[in-house]
């Protein structure tokens, strides 16, 4: 816990201009709604109506009129007066994008960081909305991470927060808000912490974000008890860790689980005799410090994604990872609303008039003599560049087109059962065009006829069963190998 003490929290605040005085803090989680209201009070900060909903609608599906409706009635249900907002997104909603920085100027920078996200994200950058957080790491080492959120899922929660009769002030990541990105470029973080199906996992190091992702899969249902699945767990910690630059991941030193419940403990109980294996110490983080961004907080009070993020929107100024869409303001909504059409156009009228009989000429000759300019700086790259296109046309041949790894899962896709007597779990796809499939089936004979109708099939050869154990269900492991050329 001391080690938490020293993280400098201001590195997350978001800006404001003047601190606010109380707020609603609310965080969603796949169903799972979280909520608690603070209000400062002499330098301190009470928390008061706790409250822990399921929501019976889908942000994403349902009418987000419908979805606000049912979140005024939790916050009824729970005594919550407080309008003005601010809220977790869901960690399963964030796409990111980690691209190594260069020694360049902070402009190039920038342009490099929307070409990188311009190539990668799956979506135009009309369609998101996207943070960014730097960090620095050993051996002066520079990253930049790129988190996004579609557009129309954060849309979505505003119109159904503002149905609910709330002003949201703020979006971001409650992972984020939990554990800001520790200054030192040798003393890496891991953060867990539980959701409602997935563990959600955080890298920082060197004040910024080397890894940002969710473990699904992480719980199984055994009846109606949910069973932590720790292997599961471990291994895709490894994967994170392993993805990292090495002198990156070696300065990885701690785990961190955050949350007082049993979850928590469960998983910090599983994961604390194998840490040691990969270099890191664990740390369990129930409840917070006497103070956290300069607020006093009553004795005991529980950590939890909610109470952090609206923790750091109440306590002042600072940059963090923000998502709300800009807001115009009021004064430039009423002058567009009210101003006089026919002034603005007789003033305009007059100075365009004015300028254009005064400087019509010169400008036209300032004009050509400037583009003249630039013509001949970028004559001899526009010629390398028409010549590049010109190879690029001429070995576009050489590249692939058979989207194989899509027509893999279609036809994997097909061979499996629609009443979901056989599912798989993982898909491995190697170089070699082998493929390796585990999952689990009802039955013995269900299993037999999806391996059948994957062996009628003209692009699979070699379907061989490799490990089949259990009863109901069954677990298995299946390969073969992808021939596309076998296909009329």
């Amino acid at each position: 816990m001391k080690d938490w003490l020293k993280v400098d929290w201001a590195g997350l605040l978001p800006r404001r201009s003047q601190p606010r005085t109380s707020l609603l803090a609310l965080a969603f989680d796949g169903s799972r709604l979280e909520g608690v209201e603070l209000r400062r009070t002499n330098g301190g900060v009470e928390l008061r109506h706790r409250f822990d909903a399921t929501l019976s609608l889908d942000l994403l599906t349902n009418d987000p009129e419908l979805v606000g409706r049912e979140i005024r009635k939790q916050l009824d249900a729970a005594g919550v007066r407080e309008r003005r907002c601010v809220a977790a997104l869901p960690l399963n909603w964030a796409l990111t994008l980690v691209t190594p920085l260069p020694e360049l100027p902070e402009s190039d920078l920038a342009s490099l960081l929307q070409i990188e996200a311009e190539r990668w994200f799956p979506y135009g950058l009309d369609s998101l909305l996207v943070a960014q957080c730097r960090g620095r790491g050993p051996g002066d080492s520079r990253w930049a991470m790129q988190v996004a959120i579609p557009r129309d899922h954060v849309l979505r929660l505003e119109a159904a927060l503002q149905a609910a009769q709330l002003r949201p002030v703020g979006l971001s990541l409650g992972i984020a808000a939990l554990q800001p990105p520790e200054p030192d470029p040798a003393q890496g973080v891991v953060a867990l912490v539980p959701g409602e199906t997935s563990l959600g996992v955080q890298v920082t190091l060197g004040g910024g974000l080397l890894a940002l992702r969710t473990i699904e899969g992480a719980y199984e249902l055994e009846g109606t008890i949910r069973q932590l699945q720790a292997a599961l767990v471990l291994r895709e910690l490894r994967i994170t860790l392993d993805q990292l630059a090495p002198e990156l991941a070696e300065a990885i030193r701690r785990v961190r689980v955050f949350g007082p419940g049993e979850t928590a403990a469960e998983i910090a109980e599983a994961l604390g005799p194998h840490l040691p294996e990969l270099g890191l110490s664990l740390e369990r983080l129930t409840k917070y410090p006497p103070e956290v961004f300069g607020l006093r907080l009553p004795p005991g009070t529980p950590v939890s994604p909610a109470a952090s993020l609206g923790l750091r929107y109440l306590a002042g100024p600072g940059p963090g990872l923000e998502f709300l869409p800009p807001r115009v303001s009021a004064w430039r909504q009423f002058v567009a609303r009210h101003s006089s059409r026919k002034l603005v156009w007789a003033g305009g009228a007059a100075g365009a008039v004015a300028g254009i009989i005064a400087l019509a000429f010169l400008i036209q000759q300032w004009q050509l003599t400037y583009w003249n300019s630039k013509w001949l700086g970028m004559k001899t790259r526009v010629a390398e560049l028409e010549a590049l296109q010109q190879q690029i046309k001429r070995f576009r041949p050489w590249f692939d087109e058979s989207f194989r790894s899509l027509s893999i899962l279609k036809r994997l896709t097909e061979a499996f059962p629609e009443d979901g007597a056989v599912t798989a779990k993982s898909v491995e796809i190697r170089e070699a065009a082998v493929v390796t499939c585990t999952g689990t089936a009802r039955d013995h004979q269900a299993l037999l006829r999806t391996l059948d109708s994957l062996r009628a099939m003209k692009e699979i050869d070699a379907v061989q069963v490799e490990q089949m154990r259990g009863q109901v269900p069954m677990q298995f492991t299946f390969n073969f190998r992808w021939n596309p050329s076998a296909t009329p």
